[in-house]
């Protein structure tokens, strides 16, 4: 760490921030469906998931190295290119979390440093059949894989218990998918801390290499891991209320049996990738899973308008954070009073960003309190659809108004 010169200290701690945002972000990928059914209180989830996302930092490096040395082309890499993809990254993450829609850190952070690469050396500095292969393809499979599993598995979970009538039984059985959730959401932690805490010790093994503090290919060093996780893990604890209310009751209504199914599902997607080096989504894979169980319950619905809005989210992240990073670069570009800049331009962007969120603050005491309002195409579908599992149907009841009476006709002796 001796080598280690300003600009590439300040490029550290810049993705240690990003790593922090990246923490807060995507607590609701672990913990909001268990938020909102209960299974535990908010302050104890994201304490819980802190902890987890920590410990998962350690158990791989697959994905850190596919981000160090795959992406982007490392030769003649200025260190000033991963600060612009990080400040494009940052500030995209930010806006999202500002206006409650789970986007994708780890596209946010391909896409910052994308456009900043290619603002520096052009297209040919980006090693695309890496990007198609493991960034495009598996941002397109995760989450319809994870939605597939997790719908398939509300099903059967539902089926199993369809002929649990007694009352005893049913609460046992409800404490049982809580305990299961539980378990699932720490999974689902764990899972979050080898994928995502992994992309910032990529980030910070780059800047070490065009530094020349590391040579090309190297793992990242135990003090990187270390920093990463523990920062990651801080961001955790802070909690994205906003995106867990989201997530949690905005884009359906889920119970014990289908957080379980929908946690599983997506922990399950996560590792697999996570030990293959695929940098994906983990927010698009639990959002996937999230709307999979939502429509595995007999009746249940998805929130379509919420969906389409996180849909287009998560097509302007890439290009959104590209642009910002390409734009950061460009004044990067112009010496170090351009650098002085772009770190000017973030520190105020983020507190103008924190300054908007405290006009309608969501934090743990209501994060619960609002859901989201039915779009046309929800409210249809929800008069078409049967009653959801176990809900009690009250009875119905109309009143047909009497004819009106015409001139002439002898009034009702009844209604007399």
């Amino acid at each position: 760490m001796e080598h280690i010169t300003l600009l590439l200290a300040i490029v550290i701690v810049t993705a240690l921030v990003f790593d922090f945002t990246n923490g807060f972000h995507d607590t609701a990928n672990a913990m909001a469906t268990t938020i909102s059914t209960g299974a535990l209180k908010p302050k104890t989830a994201v304490a819980m998931s802190a902890v987890l996302n920590l410990v998962g930092a350690f158990l791989s490096v697959e994905v850190a190295k596919t981000i160090s040395g795959g992406i982007i082309n490392e030769n003649g890499l200025r260190t000033e290119v991963i600060f612009a993809a990080l400040v494009g990254a940052i500030l995209w993450n930010l806006l999202t979390w500002l206006v409650g829609l789970p986007s994708s850190s780890s596209h946010a952070l391909f896409g910052g440093l994308i456009g900043a690469a290619v603002m520096s050396a052009g297209w040919s500095s980006i090693n695309g059949g890496t990007v198609v292969t493991k960034v495009l393809l598996p941002a397109i499979a995760a989450p319809v894989v994870a939605g597939i599993a997790a719908l398939l598995a509300t099903k059967l979970t539902y089926r199993l218990n369809r002929k649990i009538t007694d009352e005893a039984q049913l609460k046992s059985t409800a404490k049982g998918y809580r305990a299961g959730q539980i378990a699932s959401a720490g999974l689902v932690s764990l899972a979050h801390g080898t994928n995502d805490a992994q992309k910032t010790m990529g980030i910070i093994t780059l800047a070490l290499v065009t530094g020349g503090v590391l040579s090309p290919g190297s793992n990242p060093p135990v003090w990187v891991i270390a920093s990463a996780g523990i920062a990651i893990a801080m961001g955790t604890y802070l909690g994205g209320w906003r995106i867990i209310r989201t997530m949690g009751s905005g884009l359906t209504e889920l119970r014990p049996p289908q957080g379980f199914a929908a946690q599983t599902s997506a922990a399950t997607v996560i590792l697999a990738s996570s030990h293959l080096g695929f940098s994906l989504s983990t927010t698009q894979s639990c959002s996937g899973a999230v709307m999979g169980a939502g429509l595995g319950r007999k009746g249940g619905v998805v929130r379509w308008s919420t969906a389409t809005r996180m849909f287009v989210a998560w097509g302007l992240t890439l290009p959104a954070a590209g642009l910002m990073g390409a734009g950061a670069e460009f004044l990067t570009k112009q010496g170090p009073w351009g650098v002085g800049a772009v770190a000017v331009l973030l520190v105020a962007g983020s507190g103008a960003i924190w300054l908007l969120s405290r006009r309608k603050p969501v934090d743990h005491t209501n994060v619960n309190a609002g859901t989201e309002p039915a779009g046309v195409v929800t409210t249809a579908i929800s008069a078409v659809s049967p009653p959801p599992a176990g809900a009690v149907v009250p009875e119905l009841k109309t009143t047909i108004s009497a004819p009106a009476q015409t001139a002439g006709t002898p009034a009702d002796p009844a209604t007399v």
